[in-house]
């Protein structure tokens, strides 16, 4: 899975684990901490050291079960075959191998129900209303948990000519972000046609690319993006939306 989504690499001691209510608990840094196992062949070990990928937001924790951490890989990751099963996005090939690329939502409700539900959030936060636009399903199904667990009611859609089409049928969003790099429509000429409409002009748009030079930067300058993020990186996302939403409430 992306680096990036994970919060740390644990080993823990296996006699610090409990069981209460039927559930694998642990008392990880100061509060109770789920554990989850990433499928039914990875057994929570009675003895030794247990390996966990350990995720954390908002103060929730929950500890992903799994029988070794085997590396940690700089990579371009591309799903090439998709995959029905649950908890999985699909393959890749990572150091010369066919690798399961796991699917991060799937596993983060099994801990806590309402994971994606912040209750500490205002109601103004909540109806934030949020387009995401990306060719990518492995990116969509990364990006999308991140976006909701930040407060934003998510829009997603593989294509630039379905963000059109729902913004032509009369969809209001707060804020918009897209992929560049897409077949059809790319991010820039969308980016353009938001732009172009008096519904959508005031309107701010995250782009989204692998490429982050000067001259990428620029022409998303010129084609109306009010920021420029690399796909990895969460928390800059995060601060640009939140950054730009700002501004758009101050200028309302």
């Amino acid at each position: 899975m992306p680096l990036s989504l994970v919060t740390r690499l644990e080993e823990i001691d296996c006699k610090k684990i409990e069981l209460s209510n039927g559930r694998h608990l642990v008392q990880y840094r100061g509060q109770l901490m789920p554990l989850v196992r990433v499928n039914d062949d990875a057994r929570v070990r009675a003895e030794g050291a247990q390996p966990l990928l350990v995720f954390s937001d908002s103060g929730r924790t929950m500890g992903l079960v799994v029988d070794e951490i085997v590396d940690i890989v700089d990579d371009k990751l591309d799903i090439e075959v998709g995959s029905d099963t649950p908890g999985v996005i699909g393959s890749a090939v990572v150091k010369g191998q066919a690798t399961e690329i796991i699917d991060v939502g799937h596993f983060l409700p099994l801990a806590f129900e309402g994971w994606f539900r912040r209750k500490e959030m205002s109601n103004e936060a909540l109806t934030r209303s949020l387009l995401f636009v990306d060719d990518s399903a492995f990116f969509r199904n990364m990006l999308v948990p991140v976006l909701k667990a930040a407060g934003y009611n998510v829009t997603a859609v593989g294509a630039g000519e379905e963000a059109l089409a729902l913004i032509k049928k009369g969809a209001r969003f707060d804020a918009i972000v897209s992929d560049i790099e897409m077949p059809g429509m790319n991010g820039f000429e969308l980016a353009e046609a938001i732009r172009a409409d008096a519904r959508t002009a005031h309107v701010p748009i995250i782009a989204l690319s692998s490429l982050t030079s000067p001259a990428t930067i620029e022409r998303g300058r010129q084609a109306g993006f009010h920021d420029f993020v690399a796909k990895f990186d969460r928390q800059g996302l995060i601060a640009a939306l939140k950054e730009s939403t700002i501004e758009f409430v101050e200028a309302a």
